[in-house]
């Protein structure tokens, strides 16, 4: 008898994971599996952070900001002083963090969007709404209340001193909102947020994907050919989600068909300019994480994007297969090592674990679950956005 995916994810749970035991009352589905394996983590998380208030962008004063306490403001990462010209603009470093740039707004976006969907998952997981109640409330503060919320664009965000005051590519500081979405998406289907709050909510995604669609930012960033643009497209199709948007669902569609997947990936599946880096190992697992969300969010009965094919021939499962060996075993990596962080990577990365589900690949998961899901290192969790999956897999 043909032993189907499930019941071959149990198995493999049961080798790898010998304390993990599936009582009777367990579906043999792989929701549950995933509970199982994440719960006690999630539910330790999420007590310490029902102690904890929200923090908006405005507790922090960024001084060379030009915007205003409302509006989110960073620095571009790898831009330092000129030491020929120390008051001068700044001159770039690739892949160099400089760590006295301004990253409270980063680090308070990114506060977020580890509460959020902590407190969502255990409210899954338990059915107790002390946790959905808590998450409530860091949503109103960062999209409801005049006082506290953020204003929906990244106008000021990456600036660079003497040169601009905000770019384009700042829009990337915003992936971490889309688990936010996705978990207000539970909170909507479960019923638990006040409907008028809600609509507040969608209101504020529906003026920030306005304004990443149309504003001349928005248009750079969605037209920058690399891991930026795939980031945009994960963007506008995730808050296109939430609002119901047809059209711009449909846009990204077309741009994940016509703009991505045929124009970054060669037909071995790797990501030319991602190579090209200084941190060519972070940045293909970064944009393969993100191509891969692309098709997560946009996939449904009518058009999947895991199985697109360009005109050549090329397709998201090459992209999959490419990076799966080094993340399997990083010691076999052919290219440049990152100049930084390359010992802390690979994580437990959604790519291999959504694509494990969508090519029916149980090596995929296997490996997966094997990644640490809690990392704790500031520039791996900057790249590492989709930290929940009990939100996503129903």
């Amino acid at each position: 008898m043909k032993i189907n995916f499930q019941q071959k994810l149990i198995s493999f749970f049961l080798i790898v994971i010998p304390s993990l035991l599936l009582s009777q009352s367990i579906n043999n589905d792989l929701y549950k599996i995933i509970v199982e394996l994440d719960k006690d983590r999630v539910i330790k998380d999420a007590e310490i952070y029902l102690l904890e208030k929200p923090v908006t962008i405005t507790s922090f004063i960024a001084e060379r900001s030009t915007g205003g306490i409302n509006d989110f403001y960073s620095e571009g990462d790898y831009w330092w002083p000129d030491p020929e010209n120390p008051d001068g603009p700044y001159i770039r470093k690739d892949g160099l963090t400089n760590p006295d740039n301004f990253t409270a707004h980063r680090e308070a976006m990114r506060r977020l969007s580890i509460h959020v969907p902590v407190l969502i998952a255990a409210f899954k997981i338990s059915g107790d709404k002390k946790y959905s109640d808590h998450a409530v409330k860091h949503l109103l503060a960062w999209f409801v209340d005049e006082n506290t919320m953020m204003n929906p664009h990244m106008k000021f965000a990456q600036a660079i001193k003497g040169k601009v005051t905000g770019r384009g590519i700042g829009i990337i500081d915003a992936i971490h909102l889309v688990e936010v979405v996705q978990s207000v998406m539970v909170l909507e289907k479960e019923e638990m947020i006040d409907k008028g709050n809600l609509e507040k909510i969608k209101n504020w995604f529906t003026d920030f994907s306005d304004w990443l669609m149309n504003d001349q930012y928005g248009v750079d960033e969605r037209d920058n050919e690399n891991n930026h643009s795939t980031c945009w497209n994960m963007q506008v199709a995730q808050y296109a989600k939430f609002i119901n948007d047809g059209n711009k669902l449909k846009f990204c569609r077309d741009h994940f068909k016509q703009e991505l997947l045929p124009k970054q990936m060669e037909n071995d599946g790797s990501f030319p300019l991602e190579l090209k880096r200084t941190k060519p190992y972070g940045y293909s697992l970064f944009n393969l994480d993100a191509m891969v969300m692309v098709a997560e969010i946009l996939s449904d009965s009518e058009d999947n994007l895991w199985e697109f094919k360009t005109s050549d021939g090329k397709k998201l499962k090459d992209a999959v297969d490419f990076m799966f060996p080094y993340i399997k075993d990083k010691s076999s990596w052919s290219f440049q090592k990152d100049v930084v962080y390359f010992d802390q990577w690979p994580v437990r990365h959604p790519s291999l674990l959504f694509a494990s589900i969508a090519y029916n690949e149980d090596k995929y998961l296997k490996t997966w679950a094997k990644l640490n899901p809690a990392p704790t290192k500031d520039e791996v969790l900057r790249n590492f956005f989709i930290r929940q999956p009990i939100l996503w897999i129903e």
